[in-house]
C-alpha cells in the first residue's frame, strides 16, 4: 500500500499537483495535552492554572510556526494538515475553546497563511457548535475537514470563506450498502457544492471500508459533481 501510494504521489507531485495532505502539524493546545500533559493532567491544569495553560499554548504556536515552515519547505509542501483532537463539542465548554483552544491555533493558521502555506483542519469528532467561533480565518485559505459535524450548518457559517470537506461516515462505508453510500453523497454534494468549494472525502480513515461502497462513493462523485 505505501509503495504505491508513495509511487502515485511522487508521480503527482512531478506533474504539478501538490499532495493534498502535504506536510502535518499539530494545534498548540493538543501538543500540550497530547505530548505534554495528558487528558488528565490539562483537563485539571484548565482549572488549577489556567494562565500557565495561555502562556504555554502562546508559546508552543510560535515554534509550531518556525518548525512547520521549515518542514513545508524541505519537503516542496503547499499544504499544512491539523488533525484536531481536543477541540469538538463534547472534549470542552465554547467558553473554554473560544479561550484555550482557538487562539493559538489561529495564531498558528495566520502565520503559515502569512508564509504562503494553505491549512487543512481535520475536524474529528463534532464541531456544531464551534462553527461561528471559527469563521475567522484567511479567507481562500482554509479547508475544513470535518467528521460528524452537520453540514449545511457548515456550509451556511464556513463556506463564504473556506472549503469543505468530509462527512462521509466511516460507519456507512463499512456497513451500509452502496444505494445508502450513494445517496448520502448525493444530499452532500447538493447542500455543499452550490458556490464551490466542496470536497466529497470520508469522514474519518477506515480500514474494513466494502469495495463496492468505495465504488458507489465514485460514482456519485461523477454523477452528481458536477456545476
Amino acid at each position: 500500500y505505501q509503495q504505491v501510494v508513495g509511487w502515485f504521489g511522487r508521480e503527482a507531485t512531478a506533474a504539478g499537483f501538490p499532495g493534498i495532505r502535504g506536510t502535518v502539524a499539530m494545534a498548540p493546545f493538543d501538543t500540550l495535552s497530547d505530548a505534554l500533559r495528558g487528558t488528565r493532567g490539562i483537563i485539571m491544569d484548565i482549572y488549577r492554572q489556567p494562565d500557565n495553560v495561555l502562556k504555554a499554548v502562546d508559546m508552543i504556536a510560535d515554534f509550531c510556526i518556525e518548525n512547520t515552515v521549515a518542514s513545508a519547505n524541505m519537503m516542496g509542501a503547499v499544504n499544512v494538515t491539523f488533525p484536531l483532537h481536543k477541540g469538538d463539542d463534547t472534549f470542552m465548554s465554547d467558553a473554554q475553546f473560544s479561550a484555550f483552544y482557538w487562539p493559538s491555533l489561529l495564531k498558528v493558521i495566520r502565520g503559515l497563511v502569512n508564509e504562503g502555506l494553505m491549512v487543512t483542519l481535520f475536524a474529528e469528532g463534532k464541531y456544531n457548535n464551534r462553527l461561528e467561533q471559527v469563521r475567522d480565518v484567511p479567507p481562500g485559505w482554509v479547508v475544513w475537514h470535518f467528521d460528524q459535524t452537520d453540514m449545511v450548518r457548515a456550509k451556511k457559517a464556513l463556506g463564504e470563506t473556506c472549503c469543505l470537506a468530509g462527512n462521509v461516515p466511516t460507519s456507512l462505508m463499512c456497513t451500509g450498502t452502496p444505494e445508502q453510500v450513494k445517496e448520502h453523497c448525493r444530499k452532500l454534494i447538493e447542500n455543499c457544492a452550490p458556490g464551490g468549494g466542496y470536497l466529497l472525502t470520508g469522514g474519518a480513515s477506515a480500514t474494513d471500508v466494502k469495495a463496492k461502497n468505495l465504488h458507489a462513493m465514485f460514482e456519485a462523485a461523477v454523477e452528481f459533481g458536477k456545476y
